[in-house]
């Protein structure tokens, strides 16, 4: 090669590297995103198909897919004692029926929204698959919404099913013919319905058996037979210009599945079974007793290695299911282990309540002597402070007493900031009350800058002896003080209150309000109550002459709610299956309430104007709506970006 052939290629060279040395560096485009879902191609067998003897069922996709929350989602009816195999592998999903077929009969495997796609997660929509054993598929369903009857809350995930055995024992004797399990809004569609007749219930089903056979599970009942059935209607597609003009409404016929409005009110029976749950010990002062539900009575304890009970005082729940033995007696406190023999109600295998003695030995999570040494370290860690106070400040140092030389009585009080005009203060102690010596309190109201003593009442509050109300003349807007001396309060355990000093303001008038409520409409013995943002009772009152009025309401939003108390016991009662009895019904005034100060609102309500599904305000339902599965439309903000 000649030299003007080398001069040539090395020119050559030097503008092959400056041509790529200055070329842009990029990431390849690897093409739109796939934004369509996964569609089936082939069924085997046939879905919708008859006369089908296999229980393998494999469903085949144009893609890779994936099932999310398939246990949850997945509803196979009639329902199964063993659980179907279901497994997605690769393109296709592989179900095995492990129950033996029934013959003439519709299975259907609801999908709901599990099925996506393996790559982007397009949903695929719900799905249903269906075939029959016999000669005909059954294609009717029965659809509507299923609520906590206390509250109206849309129940997630309970079972809904029927039975075509009409008898109130089927309930509790057979698994349901046909199933379906409730959504995030309570919504449940049962397919695969024969034509007849039926009764329809809810279950929350803890043991997995489809039967209501223990009474803590939650259940809903209909007393009406439901009959299904179909006919020919009609729904518009409106394809809209621009957000104001209409394109076109085209009219599209579509098979209606009724009834499609049904609502169910779940609820636990009130009277669970009772049994003795657990005892404990927490310090040798006292012992608690747990039962799983509520009593007419209390157990009767025997003593077996201390004297008598004249030393026990018994603080018990308004139920009984919770009862707490406080021992004034050091000389049983001290002992390492009780022994005692206890007598006590318990619900047998037949339901019936019987009685049964045990023997038990308690012994304290925190002995005595554990006590002891906790105290004697709290006392000598004080010391070795103000120890070194002592050296730190010298001459002005000022000894204070060791308050852990004095075991001190601790409280709260209720409301802790201001009290409305027809409130009164709580005093909730930790240990029962054994004096209270009003001679060393006093009470005061604040004018101008005096504190001026007025009188009050200072008395146990009844079903509770740990807690003391404060009674007063309260006049709206002035401010309070309560006063004791350290020794004033002293609990049956020896403790003592340390100094109390506390402030308790009145709100004034103009910064209260008031809710004025009519009933235009109303069953007998309705209760109304005015509730919080968090759908808790602010105020109840039973209606007179269908009419409520709550006066030194706290300005803010407020919702309604009433109670028909069928039975007169002023509170809300679940229902009765054994009874036929329907919970006591629950309405919501379907829109918050805002007052403001020294408004008087007068509002008028007719409790059944809206369908009760319906009726409980967005703002206070706390079980929400499932996220809508939607498409993800990458590509336009691709083609956006590029």
């Amino acid at each position: 090669m000649n030299r003007q052939s080398i001069i040539l290629l090395l020119k050559l060279l030097l503008v092959i590297f400056f041509a790529t040395s200055c070329a842009s560096i990029g990431s390849p485009d690897g093409g739109p995103y796939d934004e369509t879902p996964p569609s089936v191609v082939a069924c085997r067998p046939n879905n919708m198909s008859t006369n089908n003897s296999s229980n393998k069922v494999t469903i085949y996709f144009d893609e890779f897919i994936v099932l999310e929350n398939a246990t949850e989602k997945i509803v196979v009816s009639p329902p199964q004692q063993e659980m179907p195999t279901i497994r997605t592998a690769g393109k296709k999903i592989n179900v095995i029926l492990n129950d033996t077929l029934r013959p003439n009969t519709t299975y259907t495997i609801d999908f709901s929204d599990a099925i996506t796609d393996n790559n982007e997660n397009n949903p695929m929509g719900n799905y249903t698959y269906a075939f029959s054993t016999g000669m005909e598929i059954d294609t009717l369903e029965v659809s509507g919404t299923l609520l906590e009857a206390e509250n109206l809350e849309p129940i997630k995930g309970m079972l809904v099913g029927l039975h075509s055995n009409l008898s109130d024992s089927a309930f509790t004797c057979k698994p349901f013919d046909r199933v379906s399990r409730t959504d995030g809004s309570g919504h449940f569609n049962i397919k695969g319905v024969a034509p007849g007749t039926y009764r329809l219930y809810a279950l929350d089903d803890t043991d997995g058996d489809f039967i209501y056979g223990q009474r803590s599970e939650k259940l809903a009942f209909d007393t009406t037979i439901i009959i299904p059935y179909c006919a020919l209607d009609t729904r518009y597609d409106t394809t809209w210009i621009d957000s104001t003009r209409v394109d076109t409404i085209k009219s599209i016929p579509y098979m209606h599945f009724y009834p499609d409005d049904i609502i169910l009110r779940a609820f636990t029976v009130a009277t669970q079974d009772l049994h003795l749950l657990k005892m404990e010990r927490p310090i040798p002062d006292k012992f608690t007793i747990f039962f799983t539900a509520s009593s007419d009575t209390i157990p009767h304890i025997t003593p077996l290695n201390f004297s008598s009970l004249e030393s026990i005082i018994l603080e018990r729940s308004l139920t009984n299911d919770t009862l707490t033995y406080w021992i004034t007696d050091t000389l049983v406190s001290n002992l390492d282990t009780l022994t005692f023999a206890m007598t006590y109600l318990d619900t047998d295998t037949l339901g019936c309540l019987v009685e049964i003695t045990d023997t038990f030995d308690l012994v304290p999570k925190i002995t005595r002597n554990k006590q002891r040494k906790e105290l004697e370290e709290k006392i000598k860690e004080w010391e070795a402070i103000q120890k070194k106070e002592r050296r730190r400040q010298k001459d002005k140092f000022v000894e204070r007493p060791n308050p852990n030389l004095r075991e001190v009585l601790s409280y709260r009080m209720f409301p802790s900031t201001g009290i409305i005009p027809t409130q009164n203060v709580r005093f909730k102690f930790e240990e029962p009350i054994a004096k209270v010596d009003t001679s060393l309190m006093h009470f005061f109201i604040q004018v101008d800058t005096l504190w001026n003593e007025v009188p009050f009442l200072f008395l146990p509050k009844e079903d509770d002896i740990t807690s003391y109300m404060l009674y007063a003349e309260w006049r709206p807007g002035e401010r309070y003080k309560l006063e004791a001396d350290s020794n004033a309060v002293i609990s049956i355990l020896g403790k003592q209150t340390n100094r109390i000093k506390k402030e308790i303001r009145v709100f004034p008038e103009e910064e209260l309000s008031a809710l004025f409520v009519h009933l235009i409409t109303a069953d007998t013995g309705v209760i109304i109550q005015v509730l919080d943002n968090n759908d808790k009772v602010v105020r109840s009152q039973r209606a007179v002459d269908n009419r409520a009025d709550f006066f030194y309401l706290k300005p803010g939003s407020y919702y309604l709610r009433t109670i028909v108390d069928a039975n007169g016991d002023g509170e809300w009662t679940p229902g009765d299956y054994a009874a036929g009895v329907q919970p006591e019904e629950v309405f919501y005034f379907p829109k918050p309430l805002i007052l403001r100060p020294l408004w008087e609102v007068e509002q008028d309500w007719e409790m059944r104007a809206n369908p009760i599904e319906k009726q409980k305000p967005e703002e206070i339902t706390k079980q929400k709506p499932d996220a809508k599965k939607e498409i993800k439309k990458r590509n336009a903000e691709r083609e956006k970006n590029k």
